[in-house]
């Protein structure tokens, strides 16, 4: 069996003795095919409630129970594409359930009570007009067997679903016991760490006091000694740094302008190219109009063609009938002359018989006279045959050099198409490749571009690297100004805190005395801010830490805050943060 559609739907429940409802039911169609003995298909269509385990109607269709339904409800698909269809069906009455006027809707009309009898199953589809019924399946209600067997169904799978949640159960468990005991080993371990450090850290600060106070006096005369060294120091710093600025700004400068020289260059190619692209364009298009004209010619001609070869088979059909015409003439002619020879015979005769015959002179005179009138006209109609016998003769000749340049014209105009297709098929070769020339060169400029980004983006760290240490600078010179002038000695109470605390600080911790350090608030400075957005402390706190004054820590425009000092100095004077409150565990007490 074939699960197809398993879902929750919302249906409207209409039954006789009851007013209509919307229930969330679940609709389950699957396919079960045997093949023992026959091979058949049936659709089973299931309607439940996860309510109600009662609620069970049910239906079985086969292939000649859909023919049946096919012919009752006027249905155009096959049973092969019939569940996919019903599905479909289903999938839109979800997608409009949740809309304050669905289109599509799921209607359950029972006959009498909801448990009771059969149950009409219907998809509909509402619009202004009318209600359309697009399917309506009978279901029938579960027998106690079936309902039985459902509920079986149902125990076994949350059975399973049981045990599966279970073990995940007592895997959680076991996981969760290890890590904890693993946790309470290690937090053992860790405060057993920590007195060890505490008593170690009491012994060292007891011991530095001592040692602190002692040699307190010798770094004193090494102060002086130092602090020229410094000022040297600072001094080679400066100028080193200055340089490295000033050859990387150069640099940087010379890179840029050669990225905007490549830039203007890939534009201009860029404009050639569209400029090209636009004339290739132009010259496809007219070649395209020159081949449809050449078509157009050819097409004509061939028309033409056609009609002097029906006229030239209708000349030829004339000018057999001439020369045919022309023969019985000639037949006449050569009957006329034979005619002739005899009459002429006859004439001779009648000369030899003269003599004899003078009274018939008259008479034989004008039959001859008759005779030369009538040899005299067909004399005149056999040159007038012979002259249209030429003419008709220099009409087919001008008809087939006539047809014989239409066919000249006709191949020279073929040959002209296709070279027109060629030239067409180069053009539409060269205007891909100029379009794929475009989109190469595209993206080397978008690349340039996010390099010359990249490279301002360089430009202004270095530039702010260089203000924070030309501030560095300053401060240091201030304050080893302020140090040379101030020689007091200090009191010994100003010297515990450091000694105490600086166990790691490096020599400036032993060199300089320091004032108590005060404490900062979190909403002084935040460390869990990036370093552009932390605020610095007002000037007064910032003097009474470090020794200088409130004007060289006042809040520029075009400063830039010095992180290293300030990040150190709060990470050590902030107080610890508050450990996060832990979630109560649901399988261990607090």
């Amino acid at each position: 069996m074939e699960t197809l559609f398993n879902k929750r739907l919302q249906v409207y429940v209409k039954c006789k003795d009851c007013e209509e409802r919307k229930a969330n039911i679940r609709v389950n169609i699957d396919l079960l095919v045997t093949s023992n003995p026959v091979y058949k298909r049936d659709l089973v269509v299931r309607l439940t409630d996860d309510v109600d385990p009662y609620f069970l109607y049910s239906l079985s269709i086969s292939e000649e129970d859909y023919q049946s339904l096919k012919v009752q409800q006027g249905l155009l698909i096959d049973f092969a594409s019939f569940p996919q269809k019903f599905i479909d069906l289903l999938h839109l009455c979800l997608a409009e359930q949740e809309k304050e006027s669905p289109r599509f809707l799921l209607h359950l009309a029972c006959q009498s009570s909801l448990h009771d009898s059969a149950a009409h199953f219907s998809v509909v589809e509402t619009n202004a007009f009318k209600h359309l019924n697009h399917l309506s399946l009978k279901l029938l209600q579960g027998s106690d067997k079936e309902v039985k067997d459902y509920l079986a169904t149902c125990l076994s799978s949350l059975k399973e679903d049981k045990q599966s949640l279970e073990i995940k159960l007592k895997k959680t468990e076991e996981d969760l016991s290890r890590q904890l005991a693993y946790a309470q080993q290690t937090l053992a371990e860790k405060t057993k760490e920590l007195d060890k450090l505490r008593s170690e850290w009491t012994s060292q600060t007891t011991s530095l006091s001592s040692r602190h106070s002692q040699d307190l006096m010798s770094e004193r005369e090494k102060a002086l000694e130092i602090q020229g060294r410094l000022q040297q120091q600072t001094e080679q710093i400066r100028q080193e740094l200055e340089g490295s600025h000033q050859r990387s700004s150069q640099q940087l400068q010379s890179r840029l302008a050669e990225l905007e020289a490549s830039t203007r260059e890939l534009t201009e190619r860029r404009y050639k190219n569209e400029s090209a692209l636009r004339d290739l364009m132009i010259k496809l298009a007219s070649a395209e109009e020159e081949s449809q004209r050449a078509k157009q010619q050819v097409t004509s001609l061939r028309r033409e063609n056609g009609t002097l070869d029906t006229e030239l088979h209708d000349k030829e059909r004339s000018l057999g009938q001439l020369q045919t015409r022309l023969a019985v003439l000639e037949q006449e002619v050569k009957d006329k002359e034979q005619l002739m020879g005899r009459t002429r015979e006859v004439l001779e005769a009648t000369q030899q018989q003269k003599e004899t015959m003078e009274g018939n002179v008259e008479s034989k005179d004008h039959q001859i006279k008759k005779l030369e009138s009538t040899v005299r006209s067909l004399s005149e109609e056999q040159k007038k045959a012979n002259g249209i016998i030429k003419k008709l003769q220099a009409d087919g000749r001008m008809l087939a050099e006539k047809i014989k340049v239409k066919n000249s014209v006709t191949v020279s105009q073929e040959k002209v198409v296709q070279d027109t297709a060629e030239k067409l098929h180069t053009a539409r070769r060269l205007l891909q490749d100029a379009k794929q020339q475009l989109t190469h060169k595209d993206e080397q400029v978008s690349k340039l571009k996010e390099q010359l980004e990249t490279t301002i983006e360089k430009l202004n760290e270095s530039k702010e690297v260089l203000k924070t240490n030309e501030n560095v600078i300053g401060w240091l010179n201030k304050q080893l100004n302020e140090k040379q002038l101030l020689r007091k000695p200090p009191a010994p109470e100003s010297f515990q805190t450091p000694a105490a605390q600086s166990t790691t600080a490096g020599p400036r911790a032993q060199f300089y005395p320091m004032a108590p350090k005060p404490t900062f608030s979190h909403a002084d400075t935040p460390d869990f801010l990036p370093p552009d957005q932390r605020t610095l402390p007002p000037p007064h706190k910032l003097v009474e830490s470090g020794g200088l004054d409130a004007k060289y820590f006042e809040r520029r425009e075009d400063s830039i805050p010095l992180y290293g000092l300030l990040t150190n100095l709060q990470s050590r004077e902030l107080p610890p943060r508050p450990s996060k409150q832990t979630l109560p565990s649901a399988y261990f007490s607090a």
